[in-house]
């Protein structure tokens, strides 16, 4: 599923979705692992480090981070991102110092519509900045029920 959606986009987002898968990769604590969910490519906690999984879908693992090639941009979606307002504030702040235009994002999901101004090594930093143990922990405070 994973291979087949890659390979069905055009070259551009092609190449812009796997400098991101690569750098996420690297970035990613242990505990996370790459799959597909809810029709993206998803970098979620492995049931191993958190068999309770997601709380709205009991038997899918917990996202993290997900990719995505919508009609008219690229997506990242980045829990962390909604869930820690500090998390949030500091990628709000680096991403304007990294100078590459206007911050387009939602509450959790940052749009990317120009493939070549994607910072790839701010979303290495970004993911760097938030590890399996602490989305976790974060993820039952405020949603857990």
């Amino acid at each position: 599923m994973l291979d087949q959606y890659i390979n069905d986009l055009p070259q551009d987002r092609k190449d812009a979705i796997n400098a991101l898968r690569k750098v996420i990769k690297k970035n990613a604590s242990a505990g996370i692992e790459e799959g597909f969910q809810s029709g993206m490519i998803s970098f979620h906690v492995s049931y191993k480090k958190y068999p309770n999984g997601y709380h709205c879908k009991p038997p899918a693992p917990l996202p993290f981070i997900s990719l995505a090639s919508q009609k008219n941009f690229i997506a990242l979606y980045h829990m962390g991102l909604y869930a820690s307002p500090e998390l949030l504030n500091w990628f709000v702040d680096a991403y304007e110092k990294a100078n590459v235009g206007k911050l387009d994002m939602g509450k959790s999901c940052i749009r990317f519509k120009k493939t070549e101004s994607i910072p790839v090594a701010l979303i290495g930093e970004l993911v760097a900045k938030m590890g399996a143990d602490e989305w976790i922990a974060l993820y039952e405070k405020l949603y857990k029920k």
